[in-house]
């Protein structure tokens, strides 16, 4: 299997891979999901509207209800549940400005759904969890933050040395990738469906609704050489066939993949023959890609790095509008590249608060103070829930979000050697 190197590392795929089966529920995260900091607790949380009594079980997993409303945003019908398998039905009924739905502890996302447009049949996701107090996080709704509230038996902290932990995180992380990359795929078919039907507004909503998955994970799936082709030359290297910019354009390869889409999209803001084989081709590469990503394994180092690279990417493409530069939506690939590195930051908490308890709680601090940061430039009624990112919107704003990410790539920065060296 392939070791995950750096974004620059190149990967050679020694031949061709099918694409990931589609998974209709999330994993169960077992004693992982509240290693991060969910706190012993018998009593329910009441959250909204919800009942005080504890969810049903049904089919050996209890069953909360989430409705997504204009009136009142995220509300849940049982604001705790026994300790075990717990199924979360979603439905979004008419909240136009919420189109996504996550299970949080301590920074750690356990479950998720995206993609939550009003009228949508309910979706589901279902995660194994032990004793203690989470939070359902609806970006957009009035109350973005609902606690919840696991009755029974708290899953122990985590036990062994700082490296064994550590290791252990890298595992439940390999789990977050997979499920992006597959994620990836599905809302790639969606993208083709739209293109191949000739509708542009569709078509703009269905990219909107596909890029985040790549840049959660960006850092991490980048260098694979598709077999025939020698490292260097772009015809044969997945990253830049996915997600090639007209900064980086290599003219004998020429334009691929969602920017490619993008442009057609926004710029000429039609579709043509050409469009349709770019999502054709971009649907293959995805498919590739997340075959690809099972086989890759984890240093403690890797998802330092990789989140420091996603920060990177913040900094030297989001924030000057270069990702996005047609349909300047470069802020959702913003969020998604922050999502992404705070993902691989929770997953190395348990074991780096082994070593540095300071510095987990200070990049914890300062992700806590980016994410925030985004908070003035959602909108629920925009393409991705974020205001476009205009030339006049950079002029004023960049500035200030450049300085709150580099504080938090700061102390991130200092994190790979203390990982990489723990005994």
């Amino acid at each position: 299997m392939p070791n995950r190197h750096s974004r620059s590392t190149i990967r050679h795929v020694a031949g061709s891979s099918a694409a990931i089966a589609l998974a209709l529920t999330l994993a169960a995260c077992g004693s992982s999901s509240s290693g991060g900091g969910a706190k012993d607790s018998s009593a329910g949380a009441s959250g909204g509207s919800a009942k005080a009594a504890a969810a049903p079980v049904s089919d050996g997993a209890a069953q909360v209800k989430v409705d997504l409303t204009s009136a009142g945003g995220c509300e849940i019908d049982h604001a705790s549940a026994p300790a075990g398998p717990v199924t979360f039905t979603v439905t979004n009924k008419d909240a136009t400005a919420i189109t996504e739905i996550e299970l949080q502890s301590d920074q750690r996302i356990l479950g998720e759904k995206e993609n939550l447009a009003p009228g949508l049949a309910p979706v589901k996701f279902t995660t194994t969890l032990s004793g203690g107090t989470y939070q359902l996080y609806c970006p957009g709704a009035d109350k973005e933050n609902v606690p919840f509230t696991v009755t029974g038996k708290a899953a122990a902290a985590a036990s062994g040395s700082a490296a064994t932990v550590l290791a252990d995180g890298t595992k439940g992380y390999a789990t977050f990738v997979n499920q992006n990359a597959t994620d990836m795929v599905t809302a790639v078919k969606a993208l083709q469906t739209a293109v191949d039907k000739g509708d542009v507004a569709g078509a703009k909503k269905a990219y909107a609704g596909a890029r985040p998955f790549y840049e959660k994970i960006e850092s991490d799936v980048g260098g694979f050489v598709l077999p025939g082709f020698k490292p260097g030359d772009n015809a044969g290297n997945l990253d830049y066939l996915i997600d090639m910019r007209e900064s980086n354009l290599d003219p004998k390869v020429g334009w691929h993949g969602f920017h490619a889409i993008e442009r057609d999209l926004w710029k000429s803001g039609k579709i043509t023959p050409q469009t349709k084989k770019y999502v054709k081709e971009l649907h293959t590469n995805v498919s590739k890609l997340a075959g690809l990503v099972k086989g890759i394994t984890y240093k403690p180092e890797d998802l330092a790095n990789g989140a420091a690279s996603l920060l990177e990417e913040v900094q030297t493409n989001k924030i000057k509008g270069e990702e996005e530069k047609y349909s300047h939506t470069d802020l959702f690939d913003f969020a998604s590249n922050v999502e992404g590195a705070q993902q691989a930051f929770a997953f190395l908490k348990p074991g780096l608060q082994k070593i540095d308890p300071a510095l987990t709680a200070n990049v914890s601090k300062q992700f806590t103070i980016v994410t925030d940061s985004l908070t003035p430039y959602r909108d629920g009624n925009a393409l991705g829930g974020f205001k476009a990112w205009t030339p006049q919107l950079r002029k004023t704003n960049a500035a200030s979000l450049s300085k709150k990410v580099q504080a938090l790539q700061d102390p991130l920065s200092r994190i790979a050697q203390k990982v990489a060296t723990a005994g």
